[in-house]
């Protein structure tokens, strides 16, 4: 049987106390917490209006929340986001005592669609690639003009060849740039430890962009590898983002489909095409569930294909064959 509830928090205290239990049972990230606070911020702005708490709400607040939500026009899948958020809400607070029921337990989400991943072909990352190393060895620019070409090139040479979150790559310490192994240690959600590989591209444009860092600004702002002067002290992904956008543009490509993350699905989806391992690339990725890993099964599809189509012994005459019918 279960113990009486306790008595019953203030809506504040309640998004306070479930986001502490994030960050310090789960090891939610700062982006992570920032997320989860506004959608509840939302969530309990809604409830205020209604003149209801966490503590009262039942599950026909949750459904008039998400119908307020569809007349606001928003998609299904930030939608569902909210009510994910709402639902961890509401079962931690059930499951710690401080709320009577869970009214999100009998809610169903809105539908959606799995949507795919935008990915970039080999050849446009390959014309992203080529225009960012434009120039970097050109010593009739000036040295900080090529600097900033040399840094564009160590970020996407690495972004390719690893697969980073953006947060992670910006981030990184110049130790990276500086290691002889052909692999990172990359700290990533949860603060869980991986290993990435490196590419000979990649650990070449490292070093150039470093030795063009030192000559131009010396040993100092040493601690990061993309030293900038944000409150971090490293590159923003803002400012990251921003800049390959421009690359883009300069390189042919529609800076509409062109992103880090875009980058970081090419690296995955290029990787399964040429035979990688499903699993492998969700530890490459830092997924913790291979489910996030499967909107690549697209690739995998196509390759099953294009092996029966290529490799079967009958395949010509099953193309024949249906060809006539």
């Amino acid at each position: 049987m279960r113990a009486d509830p306790l008595a019953p928090l203030s809506t504040a205290a309640a998004v306070a106390l479930y986001l502490d239990m994030l960050a310090s049972e789960r090891g939610a990230s700062r982006n992570t917490l920032d997320a989860y606070r506004r959608d509840l911020d939302d969530y309990t702005a809604f409830l205020k209006a209604h003149r209801r708490s966490p503590d009262d709400a039942a599950a026909d607040t949750i459904r008039a929340f998400l119908a307020e939500l569809d007349d606001r026009g928003l998609k299904a899948t930030s939608a569902a986001r909210k009510l994910s958020a709402v639902r961890q809400f509401h079962r931690f607070l059930y499951s710690e005592g401080h709320c009577r029921t869970d009214p999100s337990a009998a809610i169903d989400g809105p539908k959606r669609g799995q949507a795919l991943p935008k990915v970039l072909s080999v050849a446009e990352v390959d014309r992203l690639l080529a225009r960012a190393h434009d120039g970097v060895d050109d010593e009739a620019l000036p040295p900080a003009r090529r600097l900033t070409r040399a840094r564009m090139a160590c970020l996407l040479e690495m972004l390719y060849a690893t697969g980073l979150r953006v947060s992670e790559l910006v981030s990184l310490p110049v130790a990276a740039a500086r290691t002889r192994e052909r692999f990172l240690i990359v700290r990533g959600k949860g603060d869980k430890e991986r290993l990435v590989p490196l590419t000979d591209a990649a650990r070449d444009a490292a070093r150039i962009y470093l030795a063009l860092r030192e000559s131009v600004h010396g040993g100092a702002r040493a601690g990061w590898l993309f030293p900038a002067d944000s409150a971090s002290g490293h590159l923003t992904r803002q400012a990251f983002a921003r800049d390959l956008k421009d690359l883009a543009a300069q390189a042919g490509l529609s800076p509409e489909r062109v992103s880090p993350h875009v980058l970081r699905h090419a690296f995955a989806s290029h990787l399964l095409h040429n035979g990688a391992d499903l699993r492998v690339v969700q530890e490459l990725l830092g997924h913790a569930d291979i489910a996030t890993t499967q909107i690549y099964t697209h690739v995998l599809d196509e390759r099953m294909k294009a092996m029966v189509r290529d490799l079967h012994p009958l395949a010509d005459e099953l193309s024949t064959s249906t060809g006539q019918a």
